[in-house]
């Protein structure tokens, strides 16, 4: 027998302001079908004014609890992916452990951009393999409206605000891939590539920076390195494209995902699609994903997912999970 991260829960939470594509007409040189066609999102909410990542988070989170049965004093460990994080410290993490009620666990922030919530589910499942937690909620929240240059036409009409959460909980498995829970994880980074996707300021440079993408450049090792690292997850268990029941990919772009799935050997009618409707939620955009396909009735319990992203470092990786 070993020991198995296997979900118990997932929720979502997009903040009440839906932003069409139309309402960037107004103030750039572009038009609903140029955004549709080149990235294939048609709406993508905004947090309010007064709303902060740590409050999109406690919302997808205690959806999730919800949904497992369980309480804040349920959850040993929180991780969350964020890279617009309420504070330079502390982590919002801890702001959501205040906010379910958490006061006997341990919670701190992942930062890996797009990337984030892979990194942070990788993280979790580690937490829960060597003993040190034996249920972590592990959450993607962003606020990327707040560092968008809404002059660039190219970065601002892709992202939106939102957060997703889900509660793994320690589990006996049979140690094949037959078993539920996570099954493999795949994390890369290569920092030469730190030019092509960026926010030009943080803390040490004393400004608080913009968004700043190559998108020609990010698109082609996007497609590429997402490809690879998922067959590398699904090598690790001995599967292959053909077990997989849904691909969750990170939502960027739906040419991405489409040129994604066809170098993995999926069809589209495997992969879980929600950029239209969310655009780019960055560290969100996974579990907001999950969410969706499980309300949508398309996850169900024992299907295989694979889940993989890309985002700025240039930082990527996959999982392999059985829900």
């Amino acid at each position: 027998m070993v020991r198995r991260a296997v979900v118990k829960g997932v929720g979502h939470y997009l903040p009440d302001r839906v932003v069409p594509n139309a309402e960037f007409e107004k103030t750039l040189d572009t038009t609903d079908e140029w955004i549709k066609a080149r990235s294939g999102i048609e709406s993508r909410h905004f947090a309010a004014p007064d709303q902060t990542t740590s409050d999109l988070a406690t919302q997808a989170a205690k959806a999730a609890l919800d949904m497992a049965g369980m309480d804040g004093n349920d959850i040993d460990a929180i991780v969350l992916a964020t890279s617009t994080a309420d504070l330079t410290f502390p982590s919002a993490a801890t702001m959501v452990q205040h906010a379910i009620g958490n006061t006997k666990g341990y919670a701190f922030d992942v930062q890996a951009v797009c990337a984030g919530f892979v990194y942070a589910l990788s993280n979790a499942n580690a937490l829960i393999l060597s003993g040190q937690a034996d249920r972590v909620l592990v959450i993607g929240a962003e606020t990327f409206s707040r560092i968008m240059d809404w002059t660039d036409r190219s970065t601002c009409v892709l992202f939106g605000d939102g957060a997703g959460a889900i509660i793994l909980e320690a589990q006996e498995g049979d140690g094949t891939s037959a078993d539920r829970g996570i099954l493999s994880t795949d994390l890369n980074s290569d920092g030469r590539y730190k030019d092509l996707l960026y926010v030009d300021g943080g803390v040490s440079t004393q400004n608080t920076g913009m968004l700043r993408m190559v998108g020609k450049e990010v698109f082609r090792h996007a497609v590429e390195k997402l490809a690879q690292t998922a067959h590398t997850a699904l090598d690790k268990v001995g599967l292959g494209p053909d077990d997989v029941s849904w691909v969750v990919p990170h939502q960027a772009n739906i040419r991405i995902i489409q040129s994604t799935a066809k170098k993995l050997g999926v069809e589209m009618d495997r992969v879980v699609v929600t950029v239209q409707n969310h655009g780019n939620t960055s560290a969100a955009s996974i579990p907001l994903a999950l969410s969706v396909g499980v309300a949508r009735g398309q996850i169900k319990t024992g299907d295989l997912i694979v889940t993989e992203a890309i985002g700025g470092g240039l930082a990527w990786g996959a999982v392999v999970v059985r829900w």
